[in-house]
């Protein structure tokens, strides 16, 4: 794919992403679907990039983007339920998914099974979570599918890494595949937070907001090479280190913070209409190359389907095991009590009753409603096509990847089935079941955004306060005055202050006379302090768990945009 090529797929995909949000539609499936049609027209050229390219390339910032907006504090408190699905449910899936499709697919191997089973295992949460917003589901839900989708993605690369060398004879640095995972996962962790410590220290010391936002660019890449470099998992590495930043964001400067919010925006919307247009490019080749295989078509069909209705069917199987005792406590679905499996977990339930016990922990246990819309949440998308794409060409001994085409063209429909059948279905299942923020919870964040902004208010008065009874050397104190009473109204000191208010200032003025540069320096000092108090109140009420972390950082925005006209206002950027 040349430079031309790839500038037409990426304006073409932006185009038709556009159109699909300003018409309502889901833009992952429009772009795939109107991609695949255009792979077919006569004479096109296949375009294809480098395998390696595609994972290392589009994975780390668009895993690193979702990190840096989440919340660690959140992704602690669901850890459970988060690391149940991202790793528990993507092995369990790996394996099912594996399995029929070496039984499935001829000519498939077990190995190359589980190479789909990986490619396909892990949900795509970027459609779930925009309908949840758009929806308004609880906020313990989105925490859930949010943090699961960091997980996931981490544990299906690192089980697709291991299953490809073993189909191309690749050596690694272990040869046991459960050590090979736990060092995978340890290292990239480890890697992650080195690199981001190293980053944070580098960029507190910069104090230039182009340099610090460039080397913010450069941490997703930098994190996931080196720790592919240790032959460890570089996915994990990007989301360690997309947390480590985050969590400390504060400590930047406004201009750093906004210039990055923007462009995490804007690459993670082109990154992903990208990847969805290059892979519906693939369409017409790719299933020329299953056809060049030799594979029927009748035969692929029924492959398909069958591997289809296990990704469908592993994950809703996967929920009710997890929460069986809970879901048959809260009376769901009693007809499954008559079976064996399921008797004894409900026997237990009613013994927890008799003893007091019956009423779930609330920070364990999820509404069966949200257990059914966690269950449906299992579109693949975005990380699933750039690894199908990432399948090498070779195997050992030059031969061709087993089963290559099949696995991409298994992959392709999976994605395509899943967007269609529970991307278009979940929004009216949600609207069902009823499932919105309850009102306590809605309550309960209106008062933690007035508790911040009291914290805040707090901040500017002792500042206030500081700067009256200790005014800075060489500062007017009846400028100092004004300005403080100007700011405590709420009002812009240079834009109200008019020619009497300035005469009666340099009046009252002992130590020198007040001018506009006098008003100004003061003003801007003044509000560099506060809004400083102000950040940190808020850091350290959030890191006391008095303040959840989403309302801290939308707090945060608010002063990154006060600040930043306030900047502009006096023409220094």
């Amino acid at each position: 794919m040349d430079g031309i090529e790839l500038l037409l797929v990426v304006l073409g995909a932006i185009g038709v992403t556009a159109v699909a949000q300003r018409r309502g539609l889901q833009p992952a499936l429009v772009v795939v679907l109107i991609a695949a049609a255009v792979s077919f027209v006569p004479g096109l050229p296949r375009f294809e990039l480098p395998p390696e390219l595609i994972l290392g390339v589009v994975a780390p910032p668009l895993l690193y983007s979702a990190a840096l907006d989440f919340s660690f504090v959140s992704f602690t408190k669901g850890l459970r339920p988060i690391l149940s699905l991202g790793v528990g449910m993507v092995v369990v899936s790996t394996f099912a998914t594996g399995v029929v499709a070496a039984w499935a697919v001829p000519g498939l191997t077990l190995v190359s099974g589980l190479v789909l089973g990986a490619v396909v295992a892990p949900p795509d949460a970027v459609t779930a979570l925009a309908i949840g917003r758009q929806l308004n589901l609880p906020r313990r839900l989105m925490t859930i599918l949010t943090g699961e989708s960091l997980v996931n993605d981490a544990a299906a690369l690192t089980i697709f890494s291991v299953t490809v060398a073993a189909a191309t004879g690749t050596r690694t640095v272990l040869s046991n595949p459960v050590l090979l995972f736990l060092y995978a996962a340890a290292v990239g962790v480890l890697v992650g937070l080195a690199v981001a410590a190293l980053v944070q220290w580098i960029r507190l010391r910069l104090r230039d907001s182009g340099l610090e936002t460039a080397l913010g660019l450069l941490v997703p890449f930098v994190a996931y090479l080196v720790a592919q470099q240790l032959s460890a998992s570089g996915v994990l590495a990007v989301v360690a280190s997309g947390f480590w930043l985050g969590h400390h964001d504060a400590d930047a400067s406004f201009a750093t913070r906004l210039q990055g919010r923007q462009f995490w925006n804007t690459a993670g919307v082109l990154l992903e209409a990208f990847v969805f247009a290059y892979m519906g490019l693939q369409c017409r080749f790719v299933f020329a190359d299953l056809a060049d295989s030799g594979m029927p078509l009748g035969t692929f069909a029924l492959a398909a389907l069958a591997v289809l209705a296990t990704v469908l069917l592993v994950r809703p199987f996967w929920v009710f095991l997890t929460y069986a005792n809970q879901i048959l406590q809260h009376r769901f679905v009693h007809w499954l009590a008559a079976l064996p499996r399921f008797a004894v977990a409900s026997r237990r339930s009613e013994q927890l009753r008799r003893k007091g016990a019956a009423e779930p922990d609330p920070r364990r246990s999820i509404p069966a409603a949200n257990l059914l819309v966690v269950s449906w949440t299992g579109m693949r998308g975005v990380i699933t096509l750039a690894a199908a794409a990432g399948i090498p060409v070779l195997a050992a001994g030059g031969a061709v990847f087993p089963g290559r085409a099949a696995i991409q063209a298994l992959a392709f429909v999976v994605t395509v089935g899943t967007i269609l059948l529970q991307g278009l279905t979940l929004p009216p299942l949600i609207r069902v079941l009823g499932i919105s923020a309850p009102e306590s919870e809605l309550r309960a964040k209106a008062h933690e955004i007035r508790r911040a902004r009291e914290i805040s208010r707090a901040a500017t008065r002792q500042v206030l306060v500081a700067a009256r009874a200790d005014p800075p050397p060489g500062a007017n104190p009846a400028v100092i005055d004004y300005v403080i009473d100007r700011t405590r109204a709420g009002v812009d000191a240079r834009r109200q202050l008019d020619e009497r208010e300035t005469a009666d200032a340099e009046q009252d003025a002992t130590t020198a006379p007040t001018t506009w540069a006098s008003v100004e320096d003061t003003t801007r000092a003044l509000r560099q302090e506060m809004y400083a108090a102000q950040r940190q109140a808020l850091v350290d009420a959030r890191n006391a768990g008095e303040l959840d972390d989403e309302v801290m950082r939308g707090e945060l925005e608010h002063l990154d945009y006060e600040e930043a006209a306030t900047a502009y206002d006096r023409g220094t950027p």
